[in-house]
C-alpha cells in the first residue's frame, strides 16, 4: 500500500486536543479492511527476515497495530503501558512531555536478556514516547531490532532522535507540520 492511499484512510481532526494540533485519527484506517491489512503487511515487510522475539507496543493504538504484526511475524507480544495500568511487578521509565513528566512500563518478567524487540506504534511525533520505550526495553536487557510506526510528523524531529540512538525506523507515511 502506498503512502497516498494510507494517508486517504487517516482522518485529522482540526485543534485536538488542544488548539494548532492536527490529530491523525487511525481509527478510519483500522476500520477499513483492506487498509488495515495493508498497513500491518507494510510494518511486517519491512522485518519479516528478522529473527523477532517480540513485538512491543505502545498504548494504546500500538496495541492494536503491534499484535496483528507479532501474529504475522509469529512472535510474541509485549505491552508497553502507562505507569500505574500493569497488574503485576514493573519497571518503568521516564520521559519529559512539554509540562511534565509521564512513565512507560513493562512486568519484570516481560523481557529476558537478549532477545530482540521491533517497537510499534501508530505515530512518531516528537519521539519521546518511542524513546522512553526503547530505554525501557534496553534496561530488560533485550536488543532492538527497529522502530515501526504508520505515522510521522518529521517536523518535530522524533527520527532524529530515535537514530541518534543508532535505531533504524522506519514510518509508512508522513504529514507536515503538528
Amino acid at each position: 500500500m502506498i503512502e497516498t492511499n494510507i494517508k486517504k484512510l487517516i482522518r485529522t481532526i482540526p485543534d485536538y486536543p488542544k488548539q494548532g494540533i492536527m490529530f491523525r485519527d487511525i481509527t478510519t484506517l483500522l476500520g477499513h479492511g483492506e487498509g488495515f491489512n495493508g498497513v500491518v503487511d507494510a510494518l511486517v515487510m519491512h522485518h519479516d527476515s528478522a529473527a523477532i522475539d517480540f513485538v512491543a507496543g505502545i498504548e494504546a493504538r500500538g496495541f492494536i497495530l503491534g499484535g496483528a504484526v507479532a501474529h504475522r511475524l509469529d512472535a510474541a507480544f509485549i505491552p508497553i503501558r502507562k505507569k500505574g495500568k500493569l497488574p503485576w511487578d514493573t519497571i518503568g521509565q521516564e520521559y519529559q512531555l512539554e509540562y511534565g513528566t509521564d512513565s512507560v512500563e513493562i512486568h519484570v518478567d516481560a523481557i529476558e536478556r537478549g532477545q530482540k524487540i521491533l517497537i510499534v506504534d501508530d505515530l512518531l511525533a516528537t519521539g519521546g514516547t518511542a524513546d522512553a520505550a526503547v530505554k525501557l526495553v534496553e534496561r530488560a536487557g533485550a536488543e532492538i531490532i527497529g522502530l515501526s510506526f504508520v505515522i510521522e510528523l518529521p517536523d518535530l524531529g522524533g527520527r532524529d532522535r530515535l537514530e541518534s540512538g543508532g535505531h533504524d525506523v522506519i514510518s509508512l507515511c508522513t504529514f507536515d507540520g503538528e
